[in-house]
């Protein structure tokens, strides 16, 4: 079986919380869809109500997670032959994690996937690449087939399931569900920065011109994304 999945929060900070699900579920050619709101009793922040358009007022009297109908799908099919499919995957897992949800299964980041296999690319976030693959052109369609009826609205965890889903299929013209699940394990050497002073450059460019900003980045910035503290440290002190 697979899943693609996507979560939203009350903010992205440790002790932040979710507060909304969206899962498109497909096994042998049946497709299971689901979506919940869901009140873990943290209030949700402006920012983040900014982004997926959940307000306080919305989740005020809805249930805790492990009562909502997605959760319990999960668990219902937390097994090794289930496969997670989502956008900064991880992210998704440890989130679920901290509401007592341990996956079993294996996990495709279709985010790093893309970094892997396409990394040209000027960007990765899911909203990007929906416009940079002309994923939207297949959008409808795949709604359709899944019985999604609503209006397919970036941020919202539905919608951005099924923007997984159309995001999976163009790269499996490129790789295998294995090879995806072996790519997702594995640590991307990124190309430019996508962020900050330097967006668009080189970053072995500016490990070589401008040191002392990788650096600084690497020893004060304490989220940094994974692949990109791997990648600075490869360009400035060749570890791998």
């Amino acid at each position: 079986m697979l899943i693609f999945l996507d979560l939203q929060t009350t903010g992205l900070q440790e002790e932040d919380k979710i507060c909304s699900i969206g899962l498109i579920a497909v096994d042998d050619g049946e497709i299971t869809v689901k979506y919940d709101l869901v009140n873990e009793g943290k209030k949700i922040s402006p920012k983040a109500s900014s982004i997926h358009h959940i307000t306080n007022e919305m989740i005020k009297d809805k249930p805790n997670i492990k009562e909502c109908e997605a959760y319990r799908y999960l668990q219902e099919f937390n097994n090794e032959s289930t496969t997670i499919i989502a956008h900064n995957v991880q992210f998704d897992l440890q989130k679920l994690l901290a509401c007592g949800f341990e996956f079993y299964g294996k996990s495709i980041d279709t985010l790093r996937v893309t970094k892997h296999l396409i990394p040209e690319c000027e960007a990765f976030s899911l909203q990007f690449l929906r416009y940079e693959l002309k994923l939207y052109a297949d959008e409808k369609q795949e709604a359709s087939a899944c019985g999604i009826t609503n209006d397919l609205l970036p941020g919202n965890a539905l919608s951005n399931a099924l923007f997984v889903k159309t995001l999976y299929s163009s790269l499996a013209q490129s790789a295998t569900k294995e090879q995806m699940c072996s790519l997702s394990l594995k640590n991307v050497l990124m190309q430019k920065f996508e962020f900050g002073k330097y967006a668009g450059r080189y970053i072995e460019e500016i490990c070589i011109s401008e040191r002392g900003y990788p650096e600084w980045m690497l020893s004060t910035v304490k989220d940094l994304d994974e692949d990109l503290r791997y990648t600075l440290a490869y360009y400035l002190y060749g570890e791998n």
